[in-house]
C-alpha cells in the first residue's frame, strides 16, 4: 500500500460500495472505482489493484485520494477539467450581436454563420452559439402586411363584434373563394413511409385544370356550403349567394362577412343584395384576410387533402373536396373568435409607428 493511503470502511459505506461494484446495470467507470476502494479497505497492494481493475497506478492513486477526501459521493462524478479552447470575451459577443443588427458587408440579404466568422474571427459555431443565446434568426423571415384601411377599427370591430355576440334570429357567414386550385397528378409513384424515412413524391407534375371554391362557413354552428365552379367572375358568385339563399332558412336575416375583392363589389351583386334585403354584407379591412374565419376552413382542406392529393382530372378534384365539404359538415365545430381586438389595433398602431420611424 502506498504510503500516506489508509482507507477505514464504514459498515454502511461496505454495503454501498458492494451493492455498486455487484450492480450490473451501474455505468462500469463507476464499477471499477468501487473495487479500487474494496480492495485498498482490505490492505490489497497498488500492483495488485491495477492486475483487477486493469488500471494504471496514477488512476488507482487518484481514486483512493478521492475517497478519503470525499467519501462515497465522489465516486459517482467526475471533476470538471478546464476547456482547452479559451473562452470568447464579452467584446466578441457585443460585436457580432450588433453586426446581425447591420447588413452585411457582402452582396447578400443576411447574415451567414459562416460570413460572421469571417469577419469576427471566430468559429461559426461560436456565432450560432451567440445568436442562440442573444435568440437571433438572420436566416429566417417572418412576412406581415398592415392595413392602411381609414375605417379599419370600425370594420375590425364589426367582423369581430359578429363573431363574439352574433344578433339573435340571424346567421353569420364567412364567405371567400379559393380559386385556382389544380389538379396535380404526379408523374411517378410515391414511396411509402417506413423507419428512417419520410414518404415521398415526386418534384414534377401533371396539370389537369383548375377549379374554383366558393365555401360560406356558418359561424355558430361550424357547417360549410360549398360549390366548385370552374370561375370567379360576379356570375359565379352570384349563383353561389342564390345557393345560399335556398339552404338558409327563410325567416332568418344573413350576416355575411367577406373581404374586399372586386367582384364582391360588383354592380350586379350589389343589385343582387337590393333584391335580397335579408342579406348584410359586412366587409373586412383592406389587406386583413385572416379575419376570415372561413381561411381557416381553407387552411385545414389544403393541408390534409390538397397538398399531397393526386387528382387525374378536375372531375376527381371536385369530388375529393366535396368529400371534405361533408366530413366537416357531419362533425361540424363552431368557430371560436378569442382575440381581443383592442390588442389588434394597439399592435398595429405599434407597426405603423415603426414604419414611420423608419421610411
Amino acid at each position: 500500500m502506498r504510503t500516506g493511503i489508509s482507507i477505514t470502511l464504514k459498515p454502511a459505506d461496505r454495503r454501498r460500495l458492494v451493492t455498486l461494484a455487484r450492480d450490473r446495470n451501474a455505468p462500469h467507470k463507476h464499477v471499477w472505482r468501487a473495487e479500487i476502494v474494496l480492495l485498498s479497505a482490505v490492505g490489497v497492494g497498488t500492483n495488485e489493484i491495477m492486475r483487477q481493475t486493469g488500471k494504471s497506478k496514477t488512476c488507482v492513486w487518484r481514486w483512493q485520494e478521492r475517497f478519503m477526501q470525499a467519501g462515497y459521493d465522489a465516486l459517482l462524478r467526475d471533476k470538471t477539467r478546464p476547456s482547452r479552447i479559451p473562452p470568447l470575451g464579452s467584446g466578441i459577443a457585443e460585436r457580432v450581436v450588433t453586426l446581425t443588427h447591420t447588413d452585411p458587408p457582402a452582396e447578400a440579404t443576411h447574415w451567414t454563420a459562416t460570413m460572421m466568422a469571417k469577419v469576427v474571427g471566430i468559429s461559426p459555431s461560436s456565432v450560432q452559439r451567440i445568436w442562440r443565446a442573444h435568440g437571433l434568426q438572420p436566416h429566417r423571415v417572418q412576412q406581415f402586411k398592415l392595413s392602411n384601411d381609414p375605417k379599419f377599427i370600425d370594420k375590425l370591430r364589426d367582423v369581430v363584434g359578429l363573431y363574439v355576440d352574433p344578433p339573435a334570429h340571424a346567421i353569420v357567414l364567412s364567405v371567400d373563394e379559393k380559386s385556382q386550385i389544380q389538379a396535380l397528378d404526379r408523374t411517378q409513384p410515391g414511396l411509402p413511409m417506413k423507419k428512417g424515412r419520410a414518404g415521398t413524391m415526386t418534384h414534377d407534375y401533371k396539370r389537369h385544370g383548375t377549379t374554383t371554391l366558393f365555401a360560406a362557413l356558418d359561424v355558430l354552428e361550424g357547417k360549410v356550403i360549398g360549390r366548385c365552379m370552374q370561375r370567379h367572375r360576379h356570375q359565379e358568385f352570384i349563383r353561389f349567394l342564390n345557393a345560399i339563399e335556398a339552404q338558409v332558412p327563410a325567416r332568418k336575416f344573413v350576416h355575411v362577412i367577406l373581404d374586399n375583392y372586386a367582384v364582391h363589389k360588383h354592380p350586379k351583386v350589389r343589385q343582387w343584395l337590393n333584391r335580397h334585403p335579408r342579406f348584410a354584407f359586412h366587409f373586412t379591412p383592406t389587406s386583413c384576410s385572416w379575419l376570415n374565419a372561413v381561411e381557416g376552413f381553407f387552411a385545414k382542406l389544403a393541408k390534409q387533402r390538397l397538398k399531397r392529393g393526386v387528382f387525374r382530372c378536375v372531375v376527381d378534384l371536385q369530388a375529393t373536396i366535396n368529400r371534405f365539404v361533408a366530413q366537416t359538415n357531419h362533425d361540424p365545430k363552431p368557430f371560436t373568435w378569442t382575440a381581443d381586438p383592442d390588442k389588434i389595433i394597439a399592435a398595429v398602431r405599434r407597426g405603423h409607428q415603426v414604419l414611420d420611424s423608419i421610411h
